[in-house]
């Protein structure tokens, strides 16, 4: 009896080997998962060398952005898959496992048109602030969300305050009049037939604030702020942390607002961080959407300012100013806050652009990283003319949708990275990676294939090697 209950052991052991899981995406065939046995290496050459104790950030969580144009879209299909798309991208450990989101605070350039919380001129205690239009939009957008993760973070940021506390009384800063002949496929952007009502000496500039800057403005703005929290916190929402502005260089043709970083270290010392301090409400500087790391530094620096900001963001440009603010600050939280937005082709090269933005932006301290448009209809325009990729595309004769490339992209790291995991610092002759290691101990390990045939991976982790086989012009996650 005792020789035959051997023997069983024996047999189970050796068939329940541990596995390793390989998910593989090619531009014709996405997210193949395949569990691979646990074999080691059997060369002496290692491209790429983990070791699970040489951690670097915190990983806070991957994430989207609600839209109003995003709801719109998604309004066109059955509720099946309405259903689908919001299980697949926010249950836990279902889908992509978004953790961490961005919504704006009123209108931004992919909301259905202008508006504010408070259009009510000089009303300064807020007596008109109301959030009735995020009811149909916004707010069920995230509550669809919520339904599939109780848990999900969020955080706001405004495109422009309501008109009335703007020099140009008006919520854009470049002027287009319907007789615009600028069009650009590369930028996705057209706006031929687009008219803000913008007169151009109303015109805004990068440099310089539009904001009002007296006390009773940035007062009465810092108690928006405030009445939006409340207000989605009535909803069941709650929002942990805010921005002040988005993109606070830029002077666009759709909801903007420039400020100076000096502007913006008034409005964040006095007024705004103490506002946001009585909601337990985190308040990060952003969005950095320019290379210029003395903006940054100029808030970090001010003395009033510095001890509200926990962190700041950066996106587009912000990218170049990344690295350098990370040497000098390490300790400092970094969010990238929207990645650049494509033209409207949601083909496989911006997949592949969007890889290499990931890199970068984690590579140089991003504790969190975030993606545009969920959801858009096919073509993806813009009330303002800007044609921009999704997550999801939407059919709009047929209503029936598709998950494009950069959505399986994000999900070969959100699916796998857990919020609390830490990016790994790894080294040897293969650098198209990213490794983490999660916070159950499991590793991450995320790879681009760029050439045209199958390559051989050596990996190193720890005391162990082993021998991966990437399929061609592929993305790869393994997890260990």
């Amino acid at each position: 009896m005792k020789k035959l209950l051997l023997i069983t052991l024996v047999t189970i052991t050796a068939c329940t080997q541990p596995k390793f899981e390989m998910t593989t995406t090619t531009e014709s065939n996405p997210w193949i998962v395949t569990s691979i046995e646990n074999k080691e290496s059997n060369t002496d050459t290692l491209d790429i060398i983990i070791e699970s104790s040489n951690t670097l950030q915190e990983i806070e969580g991957f994430g989207t952005c609600f839209n109003e144009l995003g709801w719109t879209s998604l309004q066109r299909l059955k509720a099946k898959d309405r259903e689908q798309i919001f299980k697949e991208l926010f249950e836990p450990g279902f889908g992509a496992n978004f953790t961490i989101c961005r919504m704006p605070v009123a209108a931004n350039d992919f909301a259905r048109n202008w508006y504010s919380y408070n259009e009510k001129e000089g009303d300064f205690e807020m007596n008109n602030f109301s959030i009735a239009n995020d009811r149909e939009t916004l707010i069920p957008f995230i509550k669809s969300a919520q339904k599939y993760n109780p848990k999900l973070k969020l955080w706001a940021s405004p495109w422009s305050p309501p008109q009335w506390m703007k020099y140009n009384k008006h919520y854009a800063a470049k002027s287009v009049l319907g007789d615009s002949e600028f069009q650009s496929e590369e930028w996705g952007m057209d706006l031929r037939g687009i008219n803000n009502g913008l007169l151009p000496e109303q015109e805004g500039k990068e440099g310089s604030d539009m904001f009002i800057q007296e006390p009773e403005y940035f007062k009465a703005y810092a108690l928006y702020f405030s009445k939006f929290i409340e207000a989605y916190r009535n909803e069941g929402i709650d929002i942990f942390m805010v921005m002040p502005q988005n993109e606070f260089n830029s002077a666009q043709v759709f909801p903007s607002c420039t400020w100076t970083a000096a502007g913006l270290s008034t409005f964040v010392g006095k007024y705004l961080g103490p506002e946001m301090q009585k909601q337990n409400v985190e308040v990060m500087f952003g969005t950095v959407e320019r290379a210029t790391e003395e903006l940054v530094d100029t808030v970090l620096n001010n003395e009033l300012s510095k001890k509200y900001i926990t962190g700041v963001g950066f996106q587009w440009a912000g990218k170049g100013a990344i690295p350098g603010i990370h040497k000098r600050y390490p300790d400092l939280r970094l969010y990238q806050t929207e990645q650049e937005c494509g033209n409207s082709k949601n083909d496989w090269k911006n997949c592949i652009y969007s890889w290499d933005l990931m890199k970068h932006y984690l590579k140089n301290g991003a504790n969190a990283y975030m993606y545009w448009n969920t959801s858009l209809d096919e073509g993806g325009i813009s009330t303002w003319g800007w044609k921009q990729n999704s997550l999801v595309s939407v059919d709009t004769t047929n209503h029936t949708f598709r998950y494009n490339h950069e959505y399986y992209l994000l999900k070969h790291v959100s699916h796998y990275v857990q919020p609390g995991a830490k990016l790994l610092k790894t080294s040897g002759i293969f650098n198209n990676s990213l490794a983490f290691v999660n916070p159950d101990s499991s590793i991450i390990l995320v790879l681009r294939n760029e050439e045209a045939e199958d390559q051989q991976i050596n990996v190193y982790v720890d005391d162990k090697s082993y021998s991966f086989l990437l399929k061609s012009d592929s993305f790869v996650s393994i997890k260990i």
